[in-house]
């Protein structure tokens, strides 16, 4: 039986606005296209199959489907009882499902069924409940839809709480969408396939690595498209959407295509493709089992990527060490700039922002930060610095009361919530932006700044920093995260601590000497070098380069 849903923790069958339950409705030809891509197609025996959509909204897919099986059992010559168990939708919302099933009449009456005859079809395809913790206990042969897009902080606490319970693919802060795809890949049938289209931030991400565990370790990713920059969706909602099929099979490699756009035109002839000889479309191999994020570009970055996968040792596992700079908690009480803040001066370090960093140059506008941490990673007693303990008493209530802080108001109140280490200051690294379009700010510091939360920074006792920012700013970096980050509003890339780990650098000691020193004084001069050092450096062919010419 489904689970009850009370008012206070879940609208499982009560009316609910679309935001609020994550409805982003699909183009009719994308509909199409992802029915051809799963195979549900008339030339089939359509009406002894079971198709299941997990999210029907008012209807796209279900109406879509009804007619392909229509088309199917008017060639059959069976009576319309055949029809019964052939389609199986849920949608959460009431008025909603009214919907979906009144547009499904009218698909069903054009095709000759009688009003009786309708009403039962229709009352067996379509299912008001909340498809997570309603029970199904048929199989289905294809599983096809949109599933909801819905942040956990948007869902009540118990009935999230509960998705959390049944579906252990639902991990940190994991959109709703993920428990879709889990449910949905667990009612399939042998040889059963799954199509839907959803964000692809849980294929490279850290929240969807327990789904990409259970793809490839139970099941097959067959086919891959890229929907980047189409407009796949009715309204405007800023996503950059994948089409996915997975069966429950095993596969050795996975067909991939991007499509230019979503006519009707360039759709089908992107399904047929897919669909054609092994020679015709184009393949990647097969993600490894395992969590890990999943390169699914056949383009020569991607290939280049698993050159150097294959040959080099990651930059920390070549001597470097990958941080993150300071978040305070309270940046408007920790920072101002450096000579007006009224403290020690052993208690205020200089400061550096992203907007410090500018075309691999720093240049420092000012800023400090208060340090209320001693050498020795504690706390410094504030009796033993008045000028501290009374710029930050002022302040203490606010302090106080932030969750880094709560465990113990009392005595550690005034910490920041990363610990600082002044001796990084003075130590040389790499500082590196968070949000940048490309790694072209990546910016050298002998030893003067500390970096604030919205940087990371690179050190090495082994690797001449100054070579390495070379590296990385030849276009190194970016082929790293662009492979691995998935991208915010405006195509920007993010390149944090995860996706830096990712990049693969030779160790120091394998380049020749005229390498290092080019790279060296590429480096002091802040320019940027040809693929030809970059293939001197890690073995890379410069023919295989060509799309870094974009970056210098």
């Amino acid at each position: 039986m489904p689970e009850v849903c009370t008012p206070s923790d879940a609208p499982c069958c009560a009316q609910q606005d679309a935001k609020s339950r994550g409805a982003v409705f699909t183009k009719p030809d994308v509909v199409n296209f992802m029915l051809d891509l799963v195979g549900y197609t008339a030339d089939k025996d359509l009406w002894t199959l079971r198709l299941l959509e997990p999210a029907c909204g008012s209807g796209s897919f279900l109406t879509a489907a009804a007619r392909r099986t229509l088309d199917a059992w008017s060639r059959s010559g069976l009576a319309d009882t055949a029809l019964d168990s052939a389609i199986l939708a849920v949608e959460v919302d009431q008025e909603t499902a009214d919907a979906a099933r009144e547009a499904l009449m009218v698909v069903l009456m054009s095709a000759r069924l009688t009003n009786q005859s309708a009403a039962r079809v229709a009352a067996a395809w379509v299912r008001c409940g909340d498809f997570l913790t309603t029970d199904i206990d048929q199989r289905f042969d294809f599983v096809v839809g949109n599933p909801p897009y819905v942040r956990p902080e948007l869902v009540p606490p118990r009935r999230l709480a509960t998705y959390r319970r049944l579906f252990p693919t639902m991990v940190g802060r994991a959109d709703l969408y993920v428990a879709f795809f889990d449910k949905s890949l667990e009612v399939l049938a042998p040889g059963g396939k799954t199509c839907l289209i959803c964000v692809d931030a849980w294929t490279r991400n850290d929240y969807g690595r327990e789904l990409r565990r259970l793809v490839t370790e139970q099941y097959a990713l067959r086919v891959y498209v890229d929907m980047y920059g189409l407009d796949a969706f009715e309204n405007d909602v800023g996503a950059y959407p994948s089409i996915t099929v997975i069966e429950r099979g095993t596969a050795d490699d996975v067909r991939i295509a991007k499509p230019t756009s979503t006519d009707a035109e360039e759709l089908s002839a992107v399904s047929s493709t897919l669909a054609g000889d092994a020679g015709t479309a184009v393949s990647v191999p097969a993600p490894a089992p395992g969590d890990g994020p999943w390169l699914l570009r056949g383009d020569d970055r991607q290939q280049v990527v698993r050159d150097l996968e294959a040959r080099l040792p990651t930059l920390e596992q070549a001597d470097c060490r990958v941080g993150i700079g300071v978040a305070t908690g309270a940046d408007t009480v920790f920072m101002g700039p450096y000579g007006e803040l009224p403290v020690e001066e052993s208690r205020k370090l200089p400061l550096a922002v992203s907007r410090d960093l500018s075309g691999g140059m720093l240049s420092w506008h000012g800023l400090g930060v208060v340090n209320p941490w001693s050498d020795d990673g504690g706390l410094v007693d504030l009796s033993r610095f008045p000028q501290l303990a009374a710029y930050l008493g002022p302040h203490r209530d606010r302090l106080a009361t932030r969750h880094t802080a709560k465990a113990d108001p009392a005595s550690r109140w005034y910490k920041t919530i990363d610990k600082i280490t002044a001796a990084l200051t003075w130590q040389p690294k790499l500082l590196v932006p968070d949000i940048r379009g490309d790694g072209d700010a990546i910016s050298y510091d002998y030893g003067h700044l500390y970096p604030h939360h919205n940087l990371y920074h690179i050190t090495s006792d082994v690797w001449d920093l100054r070579a390495l920012q070379t590296l990385l700013r030849s276009g190194l970096a970016r082929l790293f995260v662009d492979a691995y980050a998935v991208k915010i509003g405006g195509g920007y890339l993010r390149f944090q601590a995860q996706y830096l780990r990712r990049i693969r650098i030779p160790a120091w000691a394998s380049i020749d000497r005229q390498a290092k020193e080019q790279l060296v004084t590429a480096g002091l001069a802040g320019v940027k070098v040809p693929p030809s050092l970059l293939e001197a450096a890690c073995g890379l062919d410069a023919g295989r380069l060509a799309f870094m010419k974009e970056w210098q």
